[in-house]
């Protein structure tokens, strides 16, 4: 898992990328994401708890006119979305304001980046199975107020039904062979109509058995079968082995 525990505890304010004057932060064309031009690009987000890390990521920090601003690097091998957003996703659906349903949401790496990017307005539903990883998701969401942590089966949403409100994004990350149902049902509670959903299909958790790109066109048509049409495909190679992630629209508005 991309070389131990994010390299060396980034002490103080991270190696390698200090900040001042010689890293300039730019935004990236998804709003709510920056990308940190230096000695290495690096993708980032704007850190909302300011002089925190949360999983031992680099901070950057860049004066603008007089205060500093902060942002956080976002370790595409530790997370998903990253990595799709360097595979270079059309659209993510994840935006400063959007009320966003996490699945399998773990320790809350990825989901820090995410509660970044819909900031103070948006919203982040996390929903973890795990105890063990909920606890750090649950330490996570103590200091972000904007994320909701949720320590519940994605299989039954009924139990978590008055905790979640209408979404606009639901993004999954759980590694189940009945994955497909399991975002339908979410779906089908709490994503608007025209609402989009977010994927990652890791292969061998699905059926180990068969090509990788056999299981991706397979699950993608039983999305189908749930109203959920998906826009684009992608691998998560460098960074993922036999992933993908998949994007489209749930319910999409009727053209007149």
């Amino acid at each position: 898992r991309g070389g131990g525990r994010g390299g060396g505890r980034g002490g103080g304010r991270g190696g390698g990328m200090k900040g001042g004057k010689k890293v300039v932060v730019e935004p990236h064309r998804h709003a709510g994401i920056f990308v940190a031009r230096g000695k290495d690009d690096a993708l980032c987000t704007k850190n909302m708890v300011p002089g925190k890390a949360v999983y031992g990521e680099k901070r950057i920090s860049v004066d603008v006119g007089e205060e500093k601003v902060e942002y956080r690097v976002w370790n595409p091998f530790r997370s998903k979305i990253a990595a799709g957003i360097l595979g270079g996703l059309e659209n993510i659906w994840i935006g400063p304001g959007d009320k966003v349903l996490y699945l399998g949401a773990a320790s809350g790496t990825t989901v820090s980046h995410v509660s970044d990017v819909v900031g103070p307005t948006g919203c982040v539903y996390a929903v973890e199975f795990s105890h063990r990883s909920g606890r750090d998701l649950i330490n996570v969401a103590k200091t972000r107020t904007n994320i909701i942590p949720i320590i519940e089966d994605a299989r039954h949403p009924l139990k978590y039904r008055m905790l979640v409100g209408m979404v606009d994004t639901i993004f999954a990350d759980v590694a189940q062979p009945d994955q497909a149902r399991i975002v339908a049902i979410n779906a089908h509670n709490f994503l608007r109509n025209g609402g989009h959903f977010v994927i990652s299909i890791k292969a061998n958790c699905i059926d180990s058995t068969v090509a990788p790109e056999a299981v991706f066109a397979r699950e993608i048509k039983k999305l189908q079968a749930e109203q959920m049409k998906p826009a684009e495909q992608i691998t998560l190679e460098p960074f993922e082995r036999d992933h993908a992630i998949v994007v489209g629209t749930y319910r999409p508005e009727k053209k007149k």
